[in-house]
């Protein structure tokens, strides 16, 4: 493949998920040095610590540049992770429709991180218009991808017919409805992309191992470090989505509940690389503001978030929040 001048990626989060989302850029630049990532800032604290941060490549974007009346309209009768899931789609939308030379742009949830180049994602995906990867979920729980078969942790599409078309039909779906249930076939923003792959011809559903590896997925793999580089099934570890994982207060972790640990603990040589990421990327925001302590969690809080994950009934965990992303 031809070197890429630039290649367009988009995010967004608020000051709870800071740390995560300095992890996922920093990760992202160290193994795509020519990404521009466009991070829409949920609320003025980001916006300013970011700047403070100075990662290269990063677009900052305020949340009042983006919201016009029709966002505005719904805000109100959303939570604020179901007024997230609805700018996820929107925010895209609106850095294609704001910079025009940009030809292909991909979306990413902010608590996944780096381990290896994305050059191999690029080349798979080749011309194609829309880019989706599925859960993969491990047999135990491939039932819980009733939530929807793929994952909004990395969605790309091209500025062409299909993709555009693509990006502007979901935007309006999750405009009209993006809620933590399941409904009608819909959830969150999520399941909408179920349908992507009978509805338009040109969609690629990645298929390299060591892409979208998570919580629900990696009893599925053989994980081994090989001098340093981490292998998911003898192919580099491109990325992992850190579901669930909480930064606690004290400079620890939690990392999952027994849901997922029941077919074997997370893998520890993914984790500890992250929690290190995270602890840097902490001790980086309070040199700049030293009484940070936005999204981190009480051993009490994880406590209480745990025995609910642990032992409610799905139909009831369903209604209290997302099951796959944050």
């Amino acid at each position: 493949m031809h070197e890429i001048a630039q290649l367009f990626f988009c995010t967004l989060f608020d000051k709870n998920y800071l740390i995560k989302g300095i992890v996922m850029l920093r990760s992202l630049v160290l193994h795509c040095s020519c990404a521009r990532i466009y991070v829409l800032c949920m609320d003025e604290e980001t916006y300013n610590l970011l700047g403070r941060i100075e990662i290269p490549g990063v677009i900052r974007v305020r949340l009042s540049e983006v919201e016009n009346d029709e966002l505005l309209s719904v805000k109100s009768e959303r939570s604020q992770a179901e007024y997230c899931w609805t700018l996820t789609a929107f925010f895209t939308w609106y850095v294609m429709d704001t910079h025009r030379e940009i030809d292909a742009i991909t979306y990413l949830d902010s608590d996944l991180m780096f381990y290896s180049s994305l050059k191999p994602l690029f080349e798979e995906i080749g011309g194609a218009s829309i880019a989706i990867i599925e859960h993969r979920c491990s047999p135990r729980l491939a039932h819980l991808e009733v939530h929807g078969r793929f994952n909004v942790g990395w969605v790309g599409f091209r500025r062409d017919m299909e993709g555009m078309s693509c990006l502007a039909t979901w935007r309006d779906q999750c405009l009209e409805w993006c809620y933590a249930r399941i409904e009608e076939n819909r959830m969150g923003d999520q399941k909408y992309l179920d349908s992507w792959p009978a509805t338009y011809k040109s969609v690629h559903i990645i298929q390299h191992a060591g892409a979208g590896v998570a919580p629900w997925n990696y009893p599925n793999y053989n994980i081994e470090n090989d001098n340093g580089c981490i292998t998911i099934d003898n192919v580099p570890l491109i990325f992992y989505h850190f579901h669930q994982l909480q930064i606690l207060e004290g400079g620890r972790f939690d990392r999952l509940s027994s849901v997922y640990r029941q077919d074997g603990d997370a893998p520890e040589v993914i984790y500890r690389l992250y929690e290190e990421n995270l602890t840097k990327a902490l001790h980086d925001v309070r040199s700049i503001s030293p009484k940070f302590t936005s999204g981190l969690r009480s051993s009490f809080y994880i406590f209480a978030r745990r025995m609910i994950q642990n032992n409610l009934p799905l139909v009831v965990k369903s209604s209290m929040r997302r099951f796959i992303r944050p």
